[in-house]
């Protein structure tokens, strides 16, 4: 592992999973110059050896079942040696060892979402890469998304005038997964979305989760977060401390697929739409009463965002090895920003499991 890294020197990155995200990541980085793929880890050989043939990187890159062979066996001492950094694509519910085990043998992280399902784990995380000296960065790739950066920008600039609320859909059928619900897989998606373009993080909530797949829970999950089976369809709703109030609808079985985030001013609406051919709109327009009393549309016009083409997971891919690069923690995506964002999803769990009762963020603690 190198300590003074030389700016002419690739960073040497293995990834542990080789799932349908962890592949996504095995092709970026294999493709920056500024990274070394050095050991893809998964402990399905035949999806291992078939994501790194179809990337190109078999007879290049080490193969191993899991983290513990490759720290273990004798002969990838020299490679260990020449690490930098891991990046995870794996079950949340094994993140947090794996994370503490990287993080004290002094290797960079880039975790995907969530961290880990616990704001204690990821507090605690999150100080022990600030006592190791090392980079901890989330793959909450919207963030890095064009759209998403350029909206954020607009309502910065008054595009709306003032948020007053917010709706979300995230649904279409599959993929199903066992270790968490439909609400911890996709709602962090909306969430890490609505943050970044207000500025703030919710401040209560209240949620429902309909368990119609997986009404009992499977040893994949944990039990006290998931007690009534794995919600595929859920319904939350976030209040912030502006003020402003959101709703999202995310469901595993819908054929109706949907991506739809719309923020809603006193002067106008923003949608990212990223099913749509031009992801992101601005609808201006506002209500204005007239002098009979009655309220009315006013200056109303639909205007399509021009964007930078980008592709958002190779920017989070860049953006990581230049937080290492620098010694600088993330600005945009760090440990503390997945944290805060794992913090709402346990007092969503909460409200869940009280039948939707409202539910105070800052409950959660460490």
């Amino acid at each position: 592992m190198t300590s003074d890294l030389n700016p002419k020197t690739p960073i040497v990155i293995a990834i542990l999973g080789a799932g349908r995200w962890g592949r996504h990541l095995i092709r970026n980085f294999h493709h920056i110059p500024e990274a070394q793929l050095l050991a893809v880890i998964d402990p399905d050989q035949s999806q291992r050896s078939a994501v790194m043939a179809e990337v190109g990187v078999g007879d290049t890159v080490v193969g191993c079942e899991s983290w513990a062979e490759f720290c273990e066996r004798e002969d990838l001492a020299d490679q260990r040696d020449r690490l930098d950094a891991i990046v995870l694509a794996t079950p949340a519910t094994a993140h947090y060892t794996t994370i503490v085990d990287a993080l004290q043998r002094g290797y960079h992280v880039l975790c995907e979402k969530p961290l880990t399902l616990d704001y204690g784990e990821c507090r605690h995380l999150c100080d022990l890469a600030q006592q190791h000296q090392r980079q901890l960065c989330i793959d909450h790739t919207y963030l890095f998304n064009p759209a998403v950066q350029r909206g954020a920008e607009l309502i910065r600039e008054g595009a709306i005038g003032d948020p007053r609320y917010g709706y979300a859909a995230r649904v279409h059928l599959a993929p199903v997964r066992r270790d968490v619900d439909v609400i911890w897989d996709l709602v962090i998606h909306d969430i890490s979305i609505l943050n970044h373009w207000l500025g703030e993080t919710p401040q209560r909530l209240s949620a429902i989760g309909l368990a119609h797949l997986q009404p009992t829970t499977p040893d994949f999950a944990p039990p006290d977060l998931f007690p009534q089976g794995l919600a595929d369809v859920g319904f939350v709703r976030l209040v912030y401390p502006s003020g402003v109030t959101v709703q999202v609808h995310l469901s595993w079985f819908n054929p109706d697929k949907q991506r739809r985030l719309g923020l809603v001013g006193h002067r106008g609406t923003l949608v990212f739409d990223e099913l749509a051919a031009s992801p992101l709109t601005l609808y201006s327009g506002q209500m204005e009463q007239q002098p009979s009393g009655l309220w009315e549309p006013v200056n109303q016009a639909i205007e399509p965002i021009a964007l930078t083409a980008a592709e958002p997971l190779r920017s989070v891919c860049s953006h990581f090895l230049a937080c290492i690069r620098d010694d600088q923690p993330s600005d945009i995506s760090s440990g503390l920003v997945g944290a805060e964002l794992v913090r709402v999803l346990q007092a969503i769990s909460r409200s869940v499991n009280a039948d939707g009762a409202w539910i105070e963020v800052a409950s959660i603690v460490v």
